[in-house]
């Protein structure tokens, strides 16, 4: 099992993922490549051999009124495959997760179709970078406009936008508030891509009451054989806020309780070890971590759960000894 994190290095004294230098500055794919170079020989230096790239990682390329950006890809495309042919060298898991903002079953077709494009080039970076099938695209179903049944019908819609080469990277995510994993089951059959189960989506939302061990053997059934699956995993935030909000001349503070939803900035070590050894004992699958201490919470999860016997060799979890 490897541990990943998405997209932000906090370690070695912060790291960009990417250039994100405003459209009339020239923001570049070029740029964004030598960022993700250095980020890969600090994944080698910690171990960790599994990361979250940044969507934006070419700059406006799926931008609808800055289209001298689209082409990055093909432009970059010998950096590219340099790039891609470390990670293939250092075993390093690549992956990506497109934003709220990709809604692939959107009631405007514009916005459906600059989705497609958003997911095109996600593809054809990581073919330009000749990464196998293990480097998927996460994707959330949407909205629910419409109802459930109406909402996934748009996505079945939106997939059929997508090249054979974007539609082999999708792959489905369970979100928070509407669609259950039971939801993305049932539209993983209908267009043939792998379910990602998220354990703290689906304490949220879980109207069916799946336990987790059955919960994660039905999203990793989805998976094609030969294709390592991946999940993700975040600790539920306890810490409580303080607001301010002024009144008049006088400030008044009041105390902020946190959501379920939310993600802690570490690991519960404790939890996540009662994970690995019940819910996910004898199951082979990589775990992306959410939280927003990124490889930092990452790095302190692992010297705890070595402190109660399991440690990371090679960046795969395994038993001490």
């Amino acid at each position: 099992m490897r541990l990943g994190f998405a997209v932000k290095v906090l370690g070695a004294g912060g790291l960009p993922s990417h250039d994100t230098r405003r459209w009339q500055s020239e923001p570049s794919l070029g740029v964004s490549l030598d960022h993700l170079e250095a980020i890969l020989g600090y994944l080698d230096d910690t171990d960790i051999r599994f990361y979250r790239m940044a969507t934006g990682l070419a700059p406006y390329a799926s931008h609808p009124e800055l289209t001298q950006f689209r082409d990055q890809p093909a432009r970059f495309a010998d950096r590219l495959a340099e790039v891609g042919a470390r990670a293939r060298e250092l075993g390093i898991r690549l992956t990506t997760h497109p934003g709220q903002y990709t809604v692939l079953n959107s009631e405007d077709a514009e916005v459906q179709r600059l989705a497609a494009v958003e997911l095109e080039v996600q593809a054809e970076l990581m073919d330009a970078m000749g990464l196998g099938p293990e480097s998927i695209v996460v994707l959330h179903v949407g909205g629910a406009a419409g109802g459930p049944a109406a909402a996934m019908d748009r996505f079945c819609q939106g997939f059929e936008l997508l090249s054979d080469a974007a539609r082999s990277r999708l792959v489905i995510e369970n979100d928070d508030r509407t669609f259950s994993l039971r939801d993305v089951l049932a539209l993983s059959e209908r267009v043939g891509r792998p379910v990602v189960w998220d354990i703290l989506h689906h304490h949220c939302n879980d109207p069916d009451r799946i336990p987790d061990r059955e919960a994660l053997e039905l999203a990793l059934a989805t998976w094609p054989a030969g294709v390592l699956p991946k999940i993700h995993y975040s600790t539920p935030k306890t810490a409580v806020e303080e607001q301010k909000v002024k009144k008049g001349r006088r400030v008044e503070r009041r105390v902020v309780l946190p959501q379920l939803r939310a993600h802690a900035d570490t690991i519960d070590p404790i939890a996540f070890e009662q994970f690995l050894t019940e819910t996910a004992e004898g199951l082979d699958f990589d775990v992306m971590l959410e939280a927003k201490a990124k490889d930092l919470a990452l790095l302190r999860l692992r010297e705890q759960l070595a402190a109660r016997g399991v440690a990371a060799r090679e960046g795969h979890l395994q038993p001490a000894g």
